[in-house]
């Protein structure tokens, strides 16, 4: 391998990937900021934030996942330039999402009548109800803000999300401060406080992008495309083509990561708070390599439409070695700094002790969560998600989260055991997915008769 022949895609990859990365990093900021300033009230606070998380993340997240769908479709069709198509596919996401949002979000509202029955702590529970209802509500004007991101990214645009991203954030911090403890005059709302923060921060971000695009006359122009016709089930079927597998994929990777929680929330309220300082910082590295994977998939959907195949891959490629250096970088840090950091989320030493065990493990499976998100990236810009899916149901379900149980509860590790299972699953999973999109790839590579899509059947004569 040619080092230097890679640079120029490692610029490219970067320029799409650090507005995503401080955008996602952002997001975990604020999550952090939550932690840190319940964890304040006391660990019963903290654990509750994190057992209500854990199952709102699930839903969140199928959503989300299902949402991505846009951005590879988007970015095919503008690499032929299809704005009538891209028009279409934007227009019925606000559909598509809206319909996620209500359906998912009421099924969460009946999970919260049987989360007394999950084996927490009584008043955990009592804490966290109220919060997770109200997170529920935040899920609507969220995925409203994904229609237009995901299509901003599919435009290979993902500085003005990260700019609505951190404006919101530095208010739901600021809000965080008011509500949780009532200064200013405001009725200290604790837990509950934290959820109206990020309930009303989410609610300006649809509203701010929406201002974007009817100020500016490129992206204004998209609109003058809907139309009542547009609202199709061919184009809603487009969509969930790509989008749902998507979806299923990050919703079983969700599960094992909030089945853990559960399963750490067995142990007591204190292994559950510890195990959210550990997964803060798990996400903060997630996120980061999230910024590389959503740049991956755009920078690959480009190459693929306009079928530039050797282009794809390197694009693909370059971002594996930008990935693995991160990692070894962040690992790193974890490792080193594993006894100060839980110090900024409680002064409880017990909590303090376990969360230094646990990021050791965090800095042990980085290398192949890295991989696989990334990996997952380059197969969503060419639209192939089934089969993923499938690997990430055998990877998460068939293996982390037993390993872990035996680990944790037969093995009498406890949660640095029942966290072990995440390194077999990630590692299955980073591995089956790279050889995916090698294989996919190179066939594609050896087919000289592929050719650019033409433009879509969706569009109404």
């Amino acid at each position: 391998m040619n080092i230097k022949t890679y640079i120029p895609y490692y610029k490219r990859n970067l320029a799409v990937a650090i507005p995503v990365m401080l955008s996602q990093i952002g997001q975990v900021v604020v999550q952090m900021a939550d932690t840190m300033m319940v964890g304040r009230l006391g660990a019963d606070e903290l654990a509750s934030v994190s057992f209500a998380g854990a199952i709102f993340n699930i839903g969140l997240l199928f959503c989300m996942g299902s949402a991505m769908g846009l951005t590879p479709l988007v970015g095919k069709s503008i690499s032929r330039r299809g704005h009538r198509e891209s028009a279409l596919l934007f227009q019925n996401s606000f559909v598509y999402n809206l319909f996620f949002a209500l359906g998912i979000g009421a099924i969460l509202y009946g999970v919260s009548f049987f989360m007394g029955n999950m084996g927490q702590n009584e008043r955990v529970v009592e804490l966290a109800v109220p919060y997770f209802r109200i997170m529920l509500v935040s899920m609507i004007p969220l995925l409203l803000f994904f229609s237009f991101k995901q299509f901003m990214e599919g435009l290979g645009n993902t500085r003005t999300a990260m700019n609505i991203t951190i404006a919101a954030n530095v208010l739901n911090i600021g809000l965080n401060y008011v509500l949780i403890y009532g200064n200013y005059g405001a009725p200290a709302l604790g837990v509950s406080g934290a959820a109206y923060a990020t309930l009303i921060s989410r609610m300006l971000m649809p509203v701010a992008f929406l201002l974007i695009f009817l100020r500016s006359a490129s992206l204004r122009r998209y609109f003058k495309f809907f139309c009542r016709e547009n609202f199709s089930r061919k184009g809603l079927k487009e969509l969930s083509k790509v989008g749902l597998p998507i979806g299923m994929q990050i919703f079983v990777e969700q599960m094992a990561f909030s089945f853990t929680a559960i399963m750490v929330g067995w142990l007591g309220a204190k292994s559950l708070a510890s195990h959210q300082v550990a997964m803060n910082i798990s996400t903060m590295m997630f996120m980061i390599l999230g910024g590389l994977s959503a740049a991956t998939t755009i920078r690959v959907s480009h190459q693929f439409g306009r079928g530039a195949i050797e282009d794809m891959r390197k694009a693909a490629h370059a971002s594996y070695h930008l990935t693995t250096f991160v990692v070894v970088i962040g690992a790193a840090l974890t490792v080193l700094f594993r006894h100060q950091i839980p110090l900024f989320f409680t002064s409880d030493p017990e909590v303090i002790a376990l969360s230094s065990q646990l990021l050791l493990i965090v800095a042990l499976y980085q290398l192949p969560d890295g991989l696989q998100v990334v990996s997952l990236g380059a197969l969503r810009g060419i639209s192939d998600v089934k089969r993923p899916m499938i690997y990430a149901v055998l990877s998460y379900l068939g293996l982390n989260i037993p390993i872990g149980y035996l680990c944790g509860f037969v093995l009498g590790m406890g949660a640095p055991g029942i966290w072990i299972g995440f390194v077999f699953g990630l590692t299955a999973a980073s591995i089956s997915f790279m050889v995916r999109f090698e294989n996919k790839s190179k066939t594609y590579l050896a087919d000289q008769t592929i050719k650019p899509e033409t433009e879509s059947s969706l569009i109404p004569a």
